[in-house]
């Protein structure tokens, strides 16, 4: 049995730090107390003005890379998971490709939203399993969302930030660790309730549209409040389930990290204590698409993973979409 297995793992965060503080000074209110008690949120980091999101993953992905013992040459194939891509066309796993020079690499990305890189590494995974001619894959979630903020809107310019994480997958024989299971979803009718929504075929961009800011992130409606917290339990319980686990069997669990709140009541829901959960927002606000892997790297550095941990990889994004992924380290 051929199976994809983490071999390494890798993160960067833009040197540019933005403290709460920036906002209290921008928005001319306190935003800082809301923020820490509510989103645990006290700083975050965005790109400078020549970084893009290439160059996010770039960084990440040579930390992994390293990390693995791994020659560029022999990847097999890179994965980009971002809706902040360097341009709308050609890719940014293109971009990366050359820019690693890892010549013998295929090329894709995937826009899933934040269910990106889960979408991403389940895709990856099953490359590997399905065909022996891809035994190394580098996937990168990746995001500079700080390019695409109205800086005058307070509910998006102060949670938003940018990062990217990657993670080197390899094909082992008869192991008994590496992918498990997993499962997407998606709740299409919610797709124009927050986006990006200037600049593509439904709405090219004109200089009136540029003036009006419609090239920039915006909520349109309010989520309801129990919809990712009710989606990734749901989905959790289920992907255990095929994986022939119980939900408290699973060490560390790894959520997009948009709202805390959410994620302690999806641990409440499934009785599994807090501390199972790795969450890195204090620091580094929401990074989207690279939110989990930075996580699943802030966890490794600190020496959380240990050989034969079942982890559990639950992202959701603008589509809405959800993607659930279940490993064994």
């Amino acid at each position: 049995m051929r199976n994809a297995v983490i071999k390494s793992f890798g993160a960067y965060a833009p040197e540019n730090k933005i403290p709460n503080s920036y906002f209290n000074e921008l928005l001319g209110e306190d935003v800082d107390t809301w923020l820490v008690e509510n989103l645990t949120i006290k700083e975050r980091r965005w790109c400078s003005e020549n970084e893009a999101t290439s160059d996010l993953s770039l960084k990440a992905a040579k930390m992994a890379l390293e990390r693995a013992f791994i020659d560029v040459k022999d990847l097999d194939l890179i994965i980009v998971a971002t809706d902040t891509p360097d341009y709308i066309s050609p890719s940014t796993a293109s971009v990366l490709q050359y820019k690693l020079d890892a010549v013998n690499a295929g090329t894709f990305d995937i826009n899933t939203a934040c269910a990106g890189f889960v979408t991403a590494i389940d895709t990856a995974s099953k490359f590997i399993q399905s065909d022996e001619q891809y035994k190394n894959i580098l996937v990168v979630g990746a995001y500079a969302m700080s390019k695409y903020l109205d800086h005058s809107d307070k509910k998006t310019v102060t949670l938003f930030a940018d990062g990217a994480g990657a993670v080197l997958l390899s094909a082992e024989e008869n192991s008994d660790c590496g992918f498990l299971t997993s499962l997407l979803h998606s709740e299409g009718q919610y797709h124009d309730w927050m986006g990006i929504y200037g600049g593509g075929t439904f709405n090219p961009l004109t200089p009136a549209k540029v003036e009006h800011k419609e090239h920039l992130l915006k909520f349109i409606k309010k989520f309801p409040k129990e919809l990712n917290p009710l989606t990734w339990t749901k989905m959790i319980e289920e992907v255990t389930t095929k994986a022939g686990l119980k939900p408290e069997e699973i060490s560390h669990y790894f959520f997009t990290q948009i709202n805390i709140n959410s994620i302690w009541q999806t641990m409440d829901n499934l009785s599994i204590p807090h501390e199972k959960a790795h969450t890195i927002m204090d620091k580094y606000a929401y990074t989207g698409s690279a939110c989990i892997p930075m996580a699943m790297n802030d966890a490794y550095q600190k020496d959380k993973l240990k050989p034969g941990d079942k982890i559990v990889l639950m992202g959701s994004g603008g589509g809405l979409a959800f993607a659930c992924a279940v490993f064994k380290i």
